[in-house]
C-alpha cells in the first residue's frame, strides 16, 4: 500500500490574487528519493444547485480565460477568510444570480485536483429561490442567468454544454443523494 511522502521543506513561491503557489521538496518512501511538488494553495470554493418551485435550476453562462469560452456552470465561488462555506454559498448564490433560497442541504465536498491543488469544493442543493435583488458582478464577470430544467441537466451533460467537472460532480452528487430530485 502507498505511504505517505515525507516533506522535508515547504517555501512559497508566488501570490497571485486567488491562489498561491508552493514548492515542497518530499522524499519517496519506496525509493527515498528526493522530488519537488508545485502545489495551488486556494480557498475552498462552493457551487450552488438553486432549484425553483418550478423544478428549474438557476444556472449562469459565463466567459472562462483558461479555456477563453463561454460556459454554462453552477452559481459558486471561493469562501472568504473566516467565513464558512455554506455562507460562501448564500453570498454566492445572491451575487451571480439576484435569488436567495429557503432551504440550504450539503451535498458533500470533494478536492476538485488533489495532485497540484490543496483546496476543496463544497456542493449546497438550494431550494425554494425566490429573486431577491440585482446581480452584484465583479470587475471580471459578464455572466447571464439562464433558467434550466431539472430533467434537461443529464442531456446538457451528455452533450457537453455542461462541461465544468465541478459543477458536473455536484450534480452527480444531487442524483445519488436525492434520486429523482
Amino acid at each position: 500500500m502507498p505511504k505517505k511522502w515525507d516533506v522535508l521543506s515547504s517555501k512559497a513561491s508566488g501570490n497571485y490574487k486567488v491562489f498561491s503557489v508552493r514548492t515542497d521538496r518530499a522524499r519517496s518512501p519506496r525509493t527515498g528519493r528526493e522530488h519537488d511538488f508545485y502545489v495551488l494553495d486556494s480557498p475552498d470554493w462552493v457551487n450552488v444547485i438553486a432549484l425553483t418551485p418550478a423544478q428549474e435550476v438557476l444556472m449562469v453562462r459565463q466567459y472562462r480565460h483558461g479555456i477563453r469560452e463561454v460556459t454554462l456552470e453552477l452559481p459558486g465561488g471561493l469562501v472568504e477568510p473566516g467565513k464558512t462555506p455554506l455562507e460562501a454559498a448564500r453570498r454566492e448564490l445572491l451575487e451571480e444570480t439576484g435569488y436567495r433560497a429557503g432551504e440550504w442541504k450539503l451535498l458533500g465536498s470533494g478536492y476538485p485536483q488533489p495532485a497540484i491543488l490543496s483546496n476543496r469544493c463544497f456542493a449546497y442543493l438550494a431550494k425554494g429561490v425566490e429573486k431577491a435583488g440585482e446581480l452584484e458582478q465583479e470587475e471580471t464577470e459578464d455572466i447571464e442567468v439562464v433558467r434550466v430544467p431539472l430533467t434537461q441537466i443529464p442531456e446538457l451533460i451528455r452533450q457537453g454544454e455542461i462541461c465544468h467537472a465541478l459543477v458536473v460532480a455536484a450534480f452527480y452528487r444531487l442524483e445519488i443523494l436525492f434520486p429523482g430530485q
